[in-house]
Parts: C-alpha cells; sequence; structure tokens
C-alpha cells in the first residue's frame, strides 16, 4: 500500500475502556509522538418505542497506534505498557510487529478512509434480494457481510484481525427505487 509510509501497532486493552485508556495515555505522555486511535461505529438501538444513537467500538478491546517508524515502538513500548488498561501488544508481547496485509488494510479502512466513526452505509437491493453498498463504511467490505437484517437496517460483517474473528453491526439506510419504495 503505497500511502502508508507510518507503521500501525494493534494493541489489546481493557474492553469498554478503549476510551479511557486513550485519555490517560495522552494526558501523561503529552510529549509523545505516537497517535493513537479508536475507531467507533454508529447504531440505532431501539428502546422504548424509539430509535437511539449509539457509539460502540468498531474492534472491541483493541486500540491501534499509529508511528513514524519502527523504531519507534521500542520507545514508546514502556510508556504504553504503565497506562492503565492495557493487556498486550499483537501478536504478542515477545513479538511485537506492525500490521501487514489484510490486517493493515482492514484497520486503515476504518481509521483512514471513514474517519473516527463509522456511520450508515447507503445501499441498495438487486432483484435477487443481495445487498448493494453504494457509499458509505460498508463500501469495500462487501465480501465480509454474513448477514443483513432489513428491518433493523444492519449488515453483520466477519472482520479478522491476526488470529481472531468475529462479527460486528454496521448501520445502513437503504435507496428507495425508482417507484418510491425500498427494495
Amino acid at each position: 500500500m503505497t500511502e502508508n509510509t507510518f507503521n500501525y501497532y494493534a494493541i489489546q486493552v481493557k474492553t469498554r475502556e478503549e476510551g479511557k485508556f486513550l485519555k490517560l495515555f495522552n494526558a501523561l505522555n503529552r510529549e509523545a509522538n505516537i497517535r493513537l486511535y479508536f475507531p467507533k461505529r454508529v447504531l440505532d438501538i431501539y428502546k422504548k418505542g424509539k430509535f437511539i444513537p449509539s457509539s460502540s467500538p468498531v474492534f472491541p478491546g483493541y486500540v491501534f497506534a499509529e508511528l513514524d517508524s519502527e523504531n519507534d515502538i521500542i520507545k514508546y513500548k514502556p510508556l504504553l505498557r504503565k497506562t492503565e488498561g492495557f493487556y498486550r501488544f499483537l501478536p504478542s508481547n515477545q513479538n511485537i510487529a506492525p500490521l501487514a496485509g489484510r490486517n493493515l488494510q482492514i484497520v486503515l479502512h476504518f481509521i483512514k478512509k471513514i474517519g473516527p466513526v463509522a456511520g450508515k452505509s447507503l445501499v441498495t437491493f438487486d432483484e435477487n434480494s443481495k445487498i448493494v453498498v453504494l457509499s458509505g463504511p460498508l463500501m469495500g467490505l462487501e465480501g465480509k457481510i454474513v448477514k443483513v437484517d432489513k428491518r433493523k437496517k444492519r449488515a453483520k460483517i466477519k472482520l479478522d484481525l491476526y488470529e481472531d474473528s468475529f462479527l460486528i453491526d454496521l448501520a445502513f439506510e437503504f435507496l428507495g427505487n425508482k417507484k418510491g419504495n425500498c427494495l
């Protein structure tokens, strides 16, 4: 990937405290030349008769560090490890390696292409009821869609990171057909 001149590392942290980890690290290490990312997604949750927007992590329990060079991980490793909520580097604390290949592509999809919060994708359905993504976070991830819930307007996608696979929901909006109906 030619646009990438940085090295990206996956860091496992306490689940549901990813934002806290980022705040603590940044508060304690203001001079550090490291950028930490915690990609989120927005879903509408139906509660008490209303749809309420809810934010949740794309990669629960993980934050991503962007560093200028591979040597920087050695410099920042002790600072990251001392931050409350730190569990481990991936693939392991003994073998810290930058993200590469498909792992890097999927992480960059969310932290660079989509931005800090993955909103709703714009979709339609073809004559075989197959989802067709027109724009948004699902664009480019069509091959990872394992289930579509038209009623909830969500697509369940399978993401892989190192040896782990997990399912997440991403929201979508229908684009109506020419007759004004949703396909």
